[in-house]
């Protein structure tokens, strides 16, 4: 079989037209310059693309002879001189349109297109399915952060900021832990004349504290401690006098300043709440769950519930709140009352199906309209008082009343100075338990 790349015979037409550069066994050379051959116009599919590359084949696929067919695209290629003997098998002087398939690719990729070793094709990248997953998953969660984000400021926005902190006399010096003044008010300010007689509150003018509560948070357990509002108390520049009418004197801060000089204990936040408030912000939580242990009927609170576990709206929660006159322990046990309805709004409002649903937290931003803080807190500072109240939420923390002597609301100095004296040193956890009582009764009398 002839060689294609050394054609020996002397019949051959390659070898005489071409034997100088083949040789033809008498190593001949032209005898004038080489003529110059007009090559065929390639022509190519329309559209003008040139023609797809083959696909790659394998090396070890044996050399086509002259005359045989080569491979069709998607069969092996040879060693990338199909292209070269394609042409031969047509007319050396005529070779084929696209020079042959190139070799389909011999060692690596598709051919040139013209007799080469094609080269391998790059691989399309592809998308990592994490990131994918990051995009679907990450986007609706920066959305709904926004959202809240945006709602929760706004309601922070709409919360009056007012001074507390005693400008006269001497303060405790700074304690550890953090302890917050926590105070309901009897104010009417705001309630339109079909509300007050939705919530019986009267017409009374004037502002006094139905419920006055210290949080204590720190190292140790979270502590709330109720002081009835009738105990009494030395009243700076009033004498001795019911604790709640330091406020109706000179409001949030001489209410501190009673608190911190009969305590010890230093102030450290202030937060506000007034009737109308307190019934919209229960309102805006979805209701409170209440479980008064008889039936209740007060027509001067408004109040007519049985007894066992039920939820409340606003209007029920704030009359649960303020009755007094049904219970044999009356205002003692008002506060128990308070601490309930406080602790309900606190397990709504710190519910992740509350705080992640911006409908929700939009009904919950108008009970922020009764709200009233400490001037200096900020967003940060509401956020973790919100902390500190969901231990009491979740039933975490120690709910206690000041300890007092019979059932007056005169206060047992040395067990009350005795629970004082672990909340300065913040060291909840060692006050002894027959020392904190719901109603500040020893158990002894409670049972």
């Amino acid at each position: 079989m002839p060689n294609p790349r050394n054609p020996g015979s002397p019949n051959d037409p390659r070898s005489q037209q071409y034997g100088w550069a083949y040789g033809n066994g008498q190593h001949a050379q032209p005898s004038g310059p080489e003529p110059t051959n007009v090559m065929p116009t390639v022509r190519r599919p329309s559209g003008g693309a040139p023609p797809p590359a083959p696909p790659r084949g394998g090396y070890d696929r044996p050399l086509p002879q002259p005359g045989q067919i080569a491979p069709t695209p998607g069969q092996q290629g040879g060693y990338g001189n199909q292209g070269y003997d394609q042409g031969y098998n047509q007319d050396w002087s005529q070779p084929s349109e696209y020079g042959g398939n190139g070799g389909n690719g011999g060692y690596g990729g598709p051919g040139d297109g013209y007799g080469g070793r094609g080269g391998r094709q790059p691989k399309p990248k592809k998308r990592h399915p994490f990131r994918r997953f990051v995009a679907i998953v990450m986007i609706p969660v920066l959305i709904l952060v926004g959202a809240v984000a945006w709602i929760g400021i706004s309601a922070w926005n709409k919360v009056d900021k007012v001074p507390y902190e005693p400008t006269a006399g001497e303060r405790p010096a700074d304690q550890p832990g953090t302890t917050y003044l926590i105070v309901a008010s009897d104010s009417r300010e705001g309630l339109t004349a079909e509300e007050k007689k939705k919530l019986h509150t009267g017409d009374a003018a004037g502002s006094r504290t139905d419920t006055i509560k210290l949080l204590h948070t720190g190292a140790g357990k979270t502590i709330v401690v109720t002081i009835p509002r009738d105990s009494p108390v030395d009243v700076p520049g009033h004498g001795t006098t019911k604790i709640n009418a330091a406020f109706a004197y000179g409001g949030p801060e001489l209410l501190t300043q009673t608190i911190e000089q009969n305590t010890g204990v230093r102030i450290d936040g202030y937060v506000e709440i007034g009737m109308g408030g307190l019934a919209r912000l229960v309102d805006g939580v979805g209701g409170v769950e209440i479980c008064p242990k008889q039936d209740m009927k007060d027509p001067l609170a408004g109040l007519d519930i049985e007894k066992g576990c039920q939820e409340a709206d606003g209007a029920t929660a704030l009359a649960y709140a303020r009755s007094r006159h049904v219970e044999s322990t009356g205002d003692l046990a008002r506060g128990v009352n308070q601490t309930e309805v406080i602790s309900g709004i606190g397990k709504k409002m710190t519910n992740p199906a509350t705080v992640l649903n911006p409908f929700k937290l939009a009904e919950m931003g108008k009970g922020a309209e009764g709200l009233k803080v400490g001037k200096g807190m900020s967003v940060i500072g509401g956020a973790k008082f919100a902390w500190a109240f969901k231990a009491l939420a979740g039933g975490s923390a120690m709910t206690c009343g000041v300890p007092i002597v019979g059932m007056s609301t005169q206060w047992d100095r040395e067990r009350a100075l005795t629970m004082f004296g672990h909340i300065k040193e913040d060291t909840v956890d060692d006050i002894p338990a027959d020392l904190c009582t719901p109603t500040g009764l020893p158990k002894s009398v409670t049972g």
